[in-house]
């Protein structure tokens, strides 16, 4: 227990950090004109405001269904005619609204549980998932990848002949859950909120930090003021928003917006801006969203559409076989299979009795990370031979199931970013890969069988721990590894942790090598909060001169073919570098219940179509 003069201390060095604390202290000292400055000197130039369920329904009008619904449910997913039929006779829209159950439960499935409710905090795929529902954005963008101003949120959005201004007005009758209006000052102090030093958000801030300011001019209207001419900007505008009136009180005392009892209590209690807001929930178990009926009516009129869910129950279940037994059982109505379970496990009646399944292209590949700020892999050889030691055959034969295709670096090759051709694996070659150890100076000094080198001169064993969320299927790759790298004389030990565990070592950059896993950003450009030097999300302490030039001069070229080969060289050095010994493109490959409907995918998955719960529905009860 405290004594009354260390709580005495600890108030005092809370009060001095809390007035030090300055919001915005990473924008550059601006004074922006006024509004009526801005507009006799700037040539604007409209932009689209679009209802993406609309612009889903006038696609899909264009396309005929390959059958019927029954036939669709009736049909055993063997071919690849049989999943494009699934596909299009599912996966779309209702027809009208009395198809539609609007008093239905859509109980998702994620793998691991959320770190934080709190939108400007998320970086994980289970946070995104969440937070899409309960946050509140201007921008979305369609299944190729093209920005927009959402309808829902956005009356205009105009965009300066020069790239070097946006200027969005928002709709008057956006309100927070708790009743408070949605203002442009909510954008513009969300922005400055990301652009201080002491508040952790790496996947915000990158895009932000190209901002040169953003200005609320008054409740409707806010201007991006943009500190060069890139081919980005689009995207460098849509970071998340939170509520001022709630944040502006509290950040100050505590910049991880996480640890005091205020932020405790909103994030238990979430504002939503959004659709949907958290009911309940349960650590390590499952988190409700219930419709904001306020989102959709304002003053008994609907103003937006209505979501398609009364409520979304996101169920975390880590461990796969649990998982898909939830979805056989209706605990889940949706699943990513592994390899394993669609090629062995969801194939006889008893799976489609109440579920089917289907498969697309996903930009998402997997790896094994290097920290090259350790001295064991500080070398590009010595990670090199990592690669050449690891059974990449094995791997996807036999933990993959001949499902995946091989990965050999950070663009998908199905997306116009990576250089042309077929990616293949490394062929194993254990005689390289202790050719390339040798040259780095690891060597069996002491006859031990472990490799070791003089580093700084103390001794060390070329022995690490490889950190891996639980679950076996990626424990088993990490395996191999280990079973691998014994027969040139490394030593490795597979961790596996809990997934908020893992996230935050890796964020540290508290580990010496893992396996982890990237989806793909709107923009090739995001990508560079992963690869450029010193950037938040470089979690493996990679560095190249000639890749940070690039990445600065793809932001700045407005010709498509011209962008496209600069990341591509962009790809080819890293890979070259070989930071990560890429593994596999994995596809989505999901289990669905029966009476889901409206998956489409693109290459972010199959959910992010439109406002509320997106294109997802389920039928009306007959």
């Amino acid at each position: 227990m405290l004594h009354s003069w260390s709580l005495m201390i600890l108030y005092l060095l809370l009060a001095s950090a809390a007035r030090g604390a300055e919001l915005g202290d990473l924008v550059e000292p601006f004074t922006p004109p006024s509004l009526d400055e801005l507009e006799r000197k700037v040539k604007w130039v409209p932009r689209e405001v679009v209802d993406s369920l609309k612009l889903l329904r006038e696609k899909q009008a264009g396309e005929k269904p390959a059958g019927t619904v029954a036939q669709a449910l009736a049909a055993k997913n063997t071919s690849p005619q049989i999943n494009r039929a699934i596909l299009s006779t599912l996966g779309r829209l209702p027809a009208k609204d009395s198809d539609v159950n609007w008093d239905a439960e859509w109980k998702r499935h994620i793998n691991f549980d959320v770190k934080s409710t709190n939108p400007i905090l998320f970086s994980s795929v289970s946070e995104a998932d969440v937070n899409g529902y309960t946050s509140f954005g201007l921008f979305s963008f369609d299944w190729l990848m093209r920005p927009f101003a959402a309808s829902e949120s956005v009356v205009s959005w105009q965009s300066s002949e020069d790239h070097l201004y946006d200027k969005v007005v928002l709709r008057d009758d956006l309100t927070w859950s708790d009743g408070q209006p949605i203002t442009a000052h909510d954008v513009e102090f969300s922005f400055k909120l990301i652009m201080t030093d002491s508040v952790p958000v790496p996947a915000q801030r990158s895009g932000t930090d190209k901002l040169k300011y953003v200005k609320a001019y008054d409740d409707r209207t806010v201007v991006f003021f943009h500190k060069e001419s890139l081919a980005t900007n689009d995207w460098n505008v849509n970071f998340s928003v939170i509520p001022k009136h709630i944040y502006e009180k509290t950040w100050a005392a505590d910049p991880t917006l996480a640890t005091s009892a205020e932020h405790i209590k909103y994030e238990k209690n979430p504002i939503s801006g959004g659709p949907y807001v958290i009911t309940s929930r349960t650590i390590g178990s499952e988190i409700l969203l219930t419709r904001r009926e306020d989102y959709y009516l304002v003053n008994g009129k609907q103003v937006r559409d209505k979501p398609y869910f009364k409520t979304i129950r996101f169920r975390i279940i880590q461990e796969p076989g649990v998982a898909l037994l939830g979805l056989k059982g209706g605990e889940v109505d949706d699943l990513i299979l592994t390899p394993q379970q669609w090629r062995t496990q969801t194939i006889d009646d008893d799976f489609y009795k109440s579920c089917t399944k289907v498969y697309d292209t996903e930009w998402v590949s997997f790896h094994f990370v290097w920290n090259c700020a350790n001295p064991m892999f500080a070398d590009k050889r010595t990670r090199w031979a990592m690669t050449y030691a690891f059974d990449h055959d094995e791997m996807l034969r036999k933990l993959r199931y001949g499902l995946d295709p091989p990965a050999n670096g950070i663009f998908h090759p199905a997306s116009p970013w990576a250089p042309s051709g077929k990616p293949t694996y490394i062929k194993r070659d254990l005689d390289k890969a202790e050719e390339l150890l040798d040259a780095s100076g690891w060597k069996d000094s002491d006859g031990d069988g472990i490799r070791d080198k003089v580093v700084d001169g103390k001794k060390i064993k070329f022995d690490f721990d490889i950190l891996v969320a639980s679950r076996q299927d990626r424990i088993d790759i990490c395996s191999l590894l280990k079973q691998n790298l014994k027969e040139v004389g490394i030593e490795v030990t597979v961790r596996p942790l809990d997934f908020a565990v893992l996230q935050q070592k890796t964020q540290d950059k508290n580990f010496e090598a893992a396996f982890g896993g990237w989806g793909t950003g709107t923009d090739p450009d995001t990508s560079e909060n992963i690869w450029g030097s010193k950037q938040d999300r470089n979690y493996g302490s990679y560095s190249n001169p000639e890749v940070d030039r690039l990445f600065a001069a793809g932001r700045k070229e407005f010709d498509l073919e011209k962008r496209r080969l600069i990341y591509q060289k962009i790809h080819t050095l890293i890979a070259e570098d070989q930071p990560y010994t890429w593994l596999f493109y994995q596809n989505s490959y999901y289990g669905f219940r029966k009476d889901l409907r409206g998956y489409m995918f693109s290459p972010r998955g199959p959910y992010h179509y439109g406002p509320g719960s997106g294109s997802i529905w389920k039928p009306a009860l007959q």
